[in-house]
């Protein structure tokens, strides 16, 4: 009997999206504050509407504050650990640029509701942004349950050698309130915290 291997991936994000894109499409956010709202939206809807967890990111070009792609985490609708909300805004930004060098196709920001965890860490880096935004803290996210991962202490600095520009702490209430939000709701801690 043959085994059922699958030879293709296919993400689709929420429906929701589609119109809440629709309506971003055109605007211009000038500065890491008001990006900064647009990865928090995201996050809140997310899970008002129970598609997923309490993550939002996207990718801005900083030359003229245009919205580039939008992710929102799909780790139990999509049956993947990896599609976390930077890794969907992350690959949605690269392509519609068709690069996998954002780098190399301009001057591209990621804002993320969360600091990004382990993994996310390592797409950051290797997606090419030149900028990352962050709201709520790794340890927000630990606080309710998510293992972050074995992040090194001084992450935020490394980036910074490697000559990405890091923020944090940006609208950190508005963001950790989607995570408390999340956790009184009962949502799923689906990468709870494993012993050392």
């Amino acid at each position: 009997m043959p085994l059922n291997m699958p030879t293709e991936l296919q993400l689709s994000l929420p429906p929701w999206m589609r119109p809440w894109l629709r309506a971003h499409s055109r605007r211009r956010f000038a500065d890491v504050a008001a990006r900064m709202e647009v990865a928090v939206e995201l996050a809140t809807h997310n899970v008002a509407r129970r598609t997923g967890g309490p993550f939002g990111a996207a990718v801005f070009d900083r030359r003229d504050g245009r919205l580039i792609a939008a992710g929102v985490n799909l780790v139990v609708a999509a049956r993947g650990a990896h599609w976390h909300a930077e890794v969907v805004a992350l690959a949605l930004a690269q392509r519609r640029l068709r690069t996998h060098d954002l780098a190399a196709a301009g001057d591209y920001e990621l804002v993320t509701s969360v600091e990004p965890c382990l993994m996310c860490l390592g797409a950051t880096l290797a997606s090419g942004v030149r900028s990352l935004v962050c709201g709520a803290r790794g340890a927000d996210a630990e606080a309710i349950g998510f293992d972050e991962g074995p992040k090194p202490t001084h992450w935020s600095a490394e980036l910074r050698r490697r000559g990405l520009a890091v923020q944090r702490d940006v609208k950190r209430p508005a963001a950790r309130r989607v995570l408390r939000d999340y956790a009184a709701a009962g949502g799923p801690i689906y990468l709870a915290q494993r012993g050392a």
